[in-house]
């Protein structure tokens, strides 16, 4: 299931998400050394093109590629300069040796992954680069240490999170591609939100999305709960949440590695 192929989705995410790719982009520009701008890179699974956006810090060219329309619809109102094209990951409609980098942010669990391996590997030039890099929401407050028990206990209680290929990448599996696991990196950040932004965040998640399009909740009921429910954990107007990630660097090996 694409829990992000639908308009509503693709609104509540371009307007709720926080947006850490200049972050750990910047991480990614120091890690590889650049003093340059690479020529060209592409941006699997680019959603609402925040990752696309900030991906211009690393590159002169740049696409993003979402398997969702309606999600590049957001990232095309947003960014009507950049190319976006509806792909999904793992069938990329371009030339090989296109790219100089490919990244993936917050995408990679959802794809399969071996196909899409393969066909970055096939995209790069020489030695170019596969970065892969997540974000997650730690369900901490700083303000208020029983908020992590809200959010265990209650609000994933209620709403689960579905199902999703989160294993790490072995440096086997990406020998096997092709790649060259040169290095893994982790990283915490923090988001402030208001009761009222953390709700709007909170519903651009697979597991509050998977909830309504199942249909065992609507919208109006679950913003009326997370109403009820936030303002409470909130000791001030603004919160302090707790955010983090990590970031894989691979790079593309010779032909001959592919078996």
């Amino acid at each position: 299931m694409n829990f992000f192929a639908h308009t509503t989705v693709a609104e509540r995410y371009a307007s709720a998400r926080p947006d850490i790719n200049p972050f750990v982009l910047e991480m990614v520009k120091d890690f590889l050394r650049l003093e340059d701008k690479m020529e060209d890179a592409l941006d699997v699974g680019c959603g609402t093109g925040l990752s696309t956006r900030a991906l211009k810090a690393l590159a002169h060219r740049v696409v993003g590629t979402d398997i969702s329309k309606e999600m590049l619809q957001q990232a095309a109102a947003l960014d009507g300069d950049t190319l976006h094209v509806e792909s999904p990951a793992e069938r990329l409609p371009f030339e090989n040796g296109s790219f100089d980098l490919v990244t993936v942010s917050l995408a990679f669990h959802w794809f399969e992954r071996e196909l899409f391996l393969a066909q970055a590997h096939q995209l790069l030039r020489p030695r170019g680069w596969l970065i892969i890099y997540n974000n997650g929401f730690y369900g901490r407050m700083g303000e208020n240490p029983a908020f992590e028990h809200w959010n265990r206990d209650i609000y994933l209680s209620r709403y689960p999170s579905p199902p999703r290929k989160d294993q790490p990448l072995t440096d086997a599996e990406a020998e096997s591609s092709g790649f060259i696991f040169v290095g893994r990196e982790t990283y915490t950040n923090e988001v402030h939100f208001t009761a009222e932004q953390l709700a709007a965040y909170l519903l651009t998640q697979s597991n509050t999305i998977a909830a309504l399009e199942q249909g065992s909740e609507t919208l109006d009921v679950l913003n009326q709960w997370l109403e009820e429910q936030l303002p409470p954990l909130f000791p001030a107007p603004v919160g302090t949440f707790a955010f983090g990630g990590r970031i894989w660097y691979l790079q593309r090996g010779p032909d001959a590695a592919v078996l």
